[in-house]
């Protein structure tokens, strides 16, 4: 990395705008930054690393912006530099606050910029910048990744602060290899370890799954085992991995061989339960026909037992059967004797029914009385009717009476309504005409309001110029002050100096004179004892200097009176078109005050159309009220006359029907009435006819059925219509007695049958004897059956575990062998096996290869800088507690002969051992093929603690580093540093901010 500008602005002391040319401070390979504590050194180191990362080198929230920088000038930096072979211009703004552009005296956030250009150049040689990134986050991993260092690296290793610049030399064994793998570029041999650990771990991983195949499979082969086996012996254990490869096949084949074995004992089993069922089976197949055929005799003789307990009711069912065929015969006879007693009784109850429907006067009139009370009622209904149009007119008066009287009700409330709106109308013609009235004096004091608000508004304005011209007449009255002051001084200093002049005119004359020559006072050609100048005297050019201060400070103190003075006027004018000294707060509170008004009465004004519109439509509803109630009244007096006329007609056609009614509520009431009474007379008339009638056919039917009976043998005819059955009841009884003789036959010949006789003839089965053995043969050989199948397919199922188990050891055995490998070399590299005796490391061994040399390199310049006191010592002894070793540091110092921690240094040893160790890491870094180069060197303060024999030795070596292209900053108080180094960045500090002057010896 190479710097060539950097510009700052508004940044921590620096108020202004800066610039520092690198290109021109570096010219010597070496520059120096001096200046009064707290001027701003540290400041611009700071303000690359901010350029570079964002960020200072310490807090990251550290404040940046100057205290002294106008309002207007934004915190900015911008770097050039050179990494990695890319020309780079690096703009940061950090996020800070900025006056507002339109409202003075406010601020607003402005948001941090980043902005990253590279240089190019096309073909023809024409360069310009093009732009990379303009994000925060882009642009830092682009930097980072050019400069191969992230911040906390840059400041350990090229970017020194103050106070830390020993952290490199007095870092632990992990901080050291972090840097330097970075610096190296030894990440490689970083992963060759995470690979090695990646791969013992996927390696573990497939070998603990195998592990698990071969438990599972072994957990499996001793559920398949069972407890006969006694599966535990010799089995394999997760606890003693050895068990899980060569021992477990013997096993699982050992207990494959004692199944076989029990599986052959199981088979004999079954075959001798198999003969022994068999026989048990056809015992009980003999016994049970034996017992089925003394069943069937003996279920024969109890049926043909019960036949026979059965002939007596068979033997009357037979005569009921013969006496209802004799009967049937008389069916005719039966049937007419029968239809006439039914016919008579039918008529009899209608008779009843009818007369007891009558009223009272005629329920005991025979036939002809009855028919003739019939043909009267007849006549009344006619009379009836012919009434029946006056009931309608009567009906029709009275709808008509009914809706006029509702009309009447409806038009009164009509009228009633309009006269109480008519009455109501005074009150809200006076409400309405108020709002009119108040909304019109709201739209006058708008007007008002309008022009005074702009009033107000004009002198808000004139009142914040008027307030920020008063500031600038308070500035411009200092300026003027000081420049009056400044003239004085100039003035004073121009009339003492023509003072001093004139006193010493004679010696400046007498310095003009020539021998020779005449006096021009006197006029003589001797000048045997001219006057001398005194120490000090002016000459006629600091008096024409002295006058020419005088003119500019006249000139400055007469621009700065004339700027008071217009600054003064257009104060004054503000002032009178602000209306004198009101504050602006007051203004501005008057101005809120107006609007409000103004708001308000601008929407009571609103209601002014509303208003008018309003009186005029309550115009047009009287009007349409008026002629609503009128056209009401008139229709009212029409329905009146009217109703009364209906009214005495309905009266004269009531009276007329009163009589018709007979009490009846209508005429069709009392005509239906009358109707329902002529029926039930003539129905009664036609009942009493048919009674007589049928009382005849009952009287010659009954003679004729007690002769027919007589005749048939039975002794009346009621026992022969009890005899008759129906042709369903005839037939079941005739099939139930030939079914009982079938039955008695069937059962005679079934006992005839000789197996059943010779059934009968032995001894009564043992059935459930028989049945008991069977079911004991039939369980035993279930039971050797399943013992044998179980044993089957043990051996089964034993020797295809088996076959997986061998598959799954041969599995396991190579990924065994694969991580004990792979676990020894992950150890080995990694520092955690006991082989490692260092406990180094693969990238700390070689990082220790490079600190090594590092080492080396330092010594060259430390040997120089200690007066060959001191010597780096590169250590890797273990360290303590386990800890990673391979990258410490040492002190040899000669003058004991022992080695020193580099915490036993001073201070002052400390920083040149610290720079030496600085300078060789820069010199390996930058002849390591993949590191970065490490061209540029800033140091911070650490000189003032050598003394003057060290700080000459230090200082020949810094020299040295213009040999080699190098460039070392640094920054110091100490007065031989400014005359060692020639080019020089002086930092001076003022109360108004700091400034930079770039110093060279030729410039002095």
């Amino acid at each position: 990395m190479r710097l060539h500008s950097l510009h700052l602005q508004a940044f921590g002391p620096f108020a202004g705008r800066h610039s520092i040319d690198f290109d021109a401070l570096t010219t010597d390979g070496l520059f120096l930054l001096h200046g009064d504590t707290g001027a701003g050194k540290s400041t611009l180191f700071a303000a690359i690393c901010f350029a570079l990362y964002g960020y200072p080198p310490r807090e990251r929230n550290a404040r940046l912006r100057s205290d002294h920088a106008p309002t207007d000038l934004l915190t900015e930096v911008t770097l050039e530099t050179t990494i990695a072979g890319k020309r780079l211009q690096i703009r940061r703004v950090p996020a800070q606050r900025k006056p507002h552009s339109r409202r003075p005296g406010e601020f607003v956030e402005h948001k941090p910029e980043t902005d990253l250009r590279q240089w190019t150049e096309d073909g023809h040689g024409q360069g310009r910048w093009e732009g990379i990134s303009s994000s925060h986050k882009e642009a830092g991993k682009e930097i980072e990744s050019l400069l191969g260092l992230n911040r906390q690296q840059f400041c350990q290793v090229v970017l020194l602060p103050q106070n830390d610049f020993t952290k490199f030399l007095r870092a632990d064994a992990s901080e050291r290899r972090i840097l330097l793998g970075t610096l190296f570029g030894t990440r490689r041999f970083g992963r060759i370890e995470e690979f090695l650990a990646e791969r013992k771990t996927a390696t573990a991983k497939r070998r603990d799954e195998a592990r698990a195949d071969v438990m599972r499979l072994a957990e499996r082969i001793q559920q398949a085992a069972g407890d006969e086996l006694d599966p535990s012996t010799g089995a394999p254990r997760p606890d003693d991995p050895a068990t899980l490869t060569d021992q477990a096949p013997l096993w699982a084949a050992a207990l494959h061989q004692q199944a076989a074995t029990l599986q052959q004992t199981a088979a004999a089993g079954t075959e001798n339960a198999r003969q022994l069922l068999a026989d048990c089976r056809a015992t009980e197949q003999q016994t049970r026909d034996l017992h089925r055929l003394q069943q069937a005799h003996h279920t024969a003789q109890q049926e043909l037992a019960q036949l026979d307990e059965d002939t007596d009711h068979y033997t009357q069912l037979t005569d009921r059967r013969d006496r209802a065929r004799t009967a049937r015969q008389l069916q005719t006879v039966l049937d007419d004797a029968h239809t006439a007693a039914h016919d008579h009784s039918l008529a009899a109850a209608a008779d009843t029914n009818a007369r007891a429907l009558l009223p009272a006067e005629h329920a005991s009139q025979d036939g002809n009385s009855l028919a003739q009370t019939a043909q009267q009622v007849r006549g009344h209904i006619g009379a009836a009717q012919a009434l029946l149009p006056d009931e309608a007119a009567l009906q029709h008066h009275t709808d008509e009476l009914a809706a006029l009287s509702n009309e009447r009700d409806e038009l009164a409330d009509t009228v009633a309504e309009a006269q109480d709106w008519l009455d109501g109308l005074p009150h809200l013609r006076e409400t309405l005409a108020a709002r009119l009235q108040a909304a019109r004096t709201a739209q006058e004091t708008s007007r008002e309001l309008t022009v005074t608000l702009s009033t107000v508004n004009a002198q808000c304005e004139a009142a914040a110029h008027r307030d920020s011209l008063l500031t600038q007449v308070a500035a411009a009255d200092e300026a003027l002050t000081e420049a009056t002051g400044i003239l004085s001084q100039a003035a004073a200093a121009y009339i003492d100096l023509r003072r001093r002049r004139t006193d010493g005119i004679v010696a400046e004359l007498a310095g003009r004179l020539k021998d020779g020559e005449n006096c021009p006072v006197c006029g003589s050609a001797t000048h045997p004892a001219p006057a001398t100048p005194q120490p000090g005297q002016p000459t006629a050019a600091d008096e024409q200097a002295a006058e020419t201060a005088h003119a500019v400070a006249q000139q400055k103190e007469k621009e700065a009176s004339q700027t008071l003075s217009h600054l003064k006027q257009e104060a004054a004018e503000a002032r009178g078109q602000a209306g004198g000294d009101t504050p602006l707060t007051d203004l501005m509170a008057r101005r809120t005050e107006l609007e409000n008004r103004l708001r308000q009465t601008l929407a009571e004004a609103a209601d002014t159309g509303t208003a008018e519109e309003e009186l005029t439509r309550l115009e047009q509803q009287q009007t349409d009220r008026e002629h609503t109630r009128s056209t009401a009244q008139q229709r009212l007096g029409a329905i009146d006359a009217t109703y009364d006329n209906l009214h005495t007609q309905r009266e004269t056609l009531s009276q007329r029907l009163a009589a018709a009614l007979d009490q009846h509520t209508t005429l069709a009431d009392r005509i239906t009435h009358l109707t329902q009474l002529a029926e039930r007379i003539e129905a009664a008339a036609e009942c009493t006819t048919t009674m007589t009638r049928t009382t005849e056919d009952l009287r010659n039917a009954t003679a004729r059925t007690e002769q027919a009976a007589q005749a048939a043998g039975f002794a009346s005819p009621a026992e022969a219509t009890n005899a008759l059955l129906s042709d369903a009841d005839l037939a079941r009884i005739s099939e139930e007695i030939t079914r009982w003789h079938e039955q008695r036959l069937v059962l005679a010949a079934r006992l005839d049958q000789p197996d059943l006789k010779n059934a009968a003839a032995q001894p009564p089965a043992d059935l459930e004897h028989a049945v008991a053995d069977l079911e004991k043969a039939t369980t035993a050989h279930s039971s050797a059956t399943a013992a044998e199948t179980q044993a089957t397919d043990r051996v089964a199922a034993l020797a295809t575990l088996g076959a997986q188990l061998d598959a799954f050891t041969a599995n396991l055995k190579p990924l065994e062998a694969a991580y004990c490998t792979v676990d020894h070399l992950h150890g080995l590299i990694s520092g955690a096996s006991l082989s490692n005796r260092l406990r180094m490391q693969l990238e700390s061994y070689v990082l220790a290869a490079r600190l090594e040399d590092v080492v080396e390199a330092a010594n060259t310049r430390l040997t120089r800088m200690s007066h060959h006191r001191f010597t780096l010592v590169h250590s890797d002894e273990r360290a303590a507690r386990g800890a990673k070793s391979g990258l410490g540091l040492k002190v040899l110092d000669t003058w004991s002969g022992h080695q020193r921690h580099t915490d036993t240094l001073s201070g002052g040893e400390s920083f040149y051992v610290s720079l030496s160790l600085a300078l060789g890491l820069a010199d390996v870094v930058t002849a390591e093929a993949g590191g970065q180069a490490l061209d540029t060197l800033f140091i911070d303060e650490g000189f003032g603690t050598l003394d003057d024999d060290t700080l000459h030795q230090v200082l020949d070596v810094l020299d040295s580093l213009r040999d080699h292209d190098r460039t070392v900053g640094v920054i110091s108080h100490v007065a031989e540093m400014r005359r060692r180094i020639t080019q020089r960045l002086h930092v001076r500090k003022s109360p108004v901010g700091s400034t930079l002057v770039h110093v060279t010896d030729a410039a002095e």
